[in-house]
């Protein structure tokens, strides 16, 4: 059992109390789940580093824009 959680690394909104969506990096996870979102209902997922890095090449390539225009 471990004696502390992860602090965030990232908090999405953050402009309320509500239980925002947050990033975590557990570097005392497995490898497959060292990145862990959470979301402001308590769902959780986990992927690795190199998943998330993915994301993160992904969004900064423009190629997930459509996802946040379709919601404008």
């Amino acid at each position: 059992m471990r004696d502390t959680e992860p602090a965030p690394a990232a908090v999405f909104c953050g402009n309320c109390n509500c239980g925002c969506p947050e990033l975590f990096f557990d570097p005392a996870a497995p490898a497959d789940r060292r990145i862990r979102i959470t979301d402001d209902f308590g769902q959780q997922i986990h992927m690795s580093t190199e998943q998330f890095a993915d994301i993160l090449t992904q969004a900064k390539s423009g190629s997930l824009d459509h996802i946040t225009a379709q919601g404008a």
